[in-house]
């Protein structure tokens, strides 16, 4: 094959290409332009909302999650328990409705039991990425910083109707060979096992990208959202705080294991802000 068939021959390749990626993107657009299912009508709990606990909340989500309980005025006290303040958490302090705990050892929370016996529902956001992690260490992080925190949690309240959710992954897959997917799968199980005829409720979220909150998104962020966001692929950090708080609050929908891809996310966000008058 001489140069010019060559390049010839590369140009309609990446044409195709490009055509097959376009009908892609547009049928996910479609799909994404459906409306909303509604959410089931049941009757609400605000009161499980009155003194949560929030982890990680100095991350993307964990942000969104604390500014979106900021917001609600059903929340009374937010335990933010963290390695590190943030400019919201001190805002929240000054507010007199952020009440901040340092910690730095994930492991060990019996220096939190007092608190922890207090709260019936906490929001987990503790997490790094993948990327340059080894195993053990990713495995530690996400499945036994959790796992040791659920077992010290019940052993310290024997409350009914408590609710623990968490930031997992989208679309993970049990025949996957990815480590980090191989452990948010352990993840998911060993916090649904642990729960298993506790009372208790794990429900694990499972979002695509994540957009910080408004306000801390810089440039590349915004247009990964802006790319993703049509088909579906991307919810804000703020969304993913508003569906925890109606998820919470409709506390006899969804029981302990139930997980929450983007779609569902942006529903129960959707019934939140609809509920809240927004």
């Amino acid at each position: 094959m001489n140069l010019p068939t060559f390049r010839k021959a590369i140009t309609t390749l990446a044409t195709g290409i490009a055509i097959l990626f376009a009908l892609i993107y547009l049928a996910g657009v479609y799909i994404n332009l459906q409306p909303l299912e509604s959410v089931d009508e049941t009757p609400l709990d605000v009161s499980a909302l009155k003194t949560i606990a929030i982890f990680g909340a100095s991350g993307t989500a964990g942000d969104g999650i604390l500014k979106a309980a900021l917001a609600d005025a059903n929340v009374e006290t937010i335990h933010v328990i963290t390695r590190r303040a943030t400019p919201r958490m001190e805002a929240g302090v000054a507010a007199g409705k952020v009440e901040m705990t340092m910690h730095t050892d994930y492991l060990d929370y019996s220096a939190l039991h007092g608190l922890l016996a207090e709260v019936d529902t906490v929001y987990w956001a503790i997490g790094i990425s993948a990327v340059g992690a080894d195993e053990q260490t990713y495995g530690m992080i996400h499945v036994d910083f959790p796992a040791q925190f659920l077992k010290e949690w019940l052993s310290v309240t024997s409350a009914e109707a408590r609710t623990f959710q968490f930031i997992s992954s989208s679309d993970i897959s049990e025949g996957s060979d990815t480590m980090w997917v191989r452990e948010k799968i352990r993840a998911e199980k060993t916090l649904f096992g642990l729960a298993d005829g506790s009372g208790l409720r794990v429900i694990a979220y499972r979002p695509d990208y994540i957009r910080p909150a408004r306000g801390e998104a810089h440039l590349g962020q915004k247009l990964m959202y802006w790319f993703f966001r049509p088909v579906g692929a991307a919810v804000r950090s703020t969304e993913i705080g508003q569906a925890m708080l109606e998820v919470t609050a409709r506390n006899s929908q969804l029981d302990n294991g139930a997980t929450l891809s983007n779609r569902s996310i942006r529903r129960y966000s959707a019934a939140y802000l609809a509920r809240m008058g927004r």
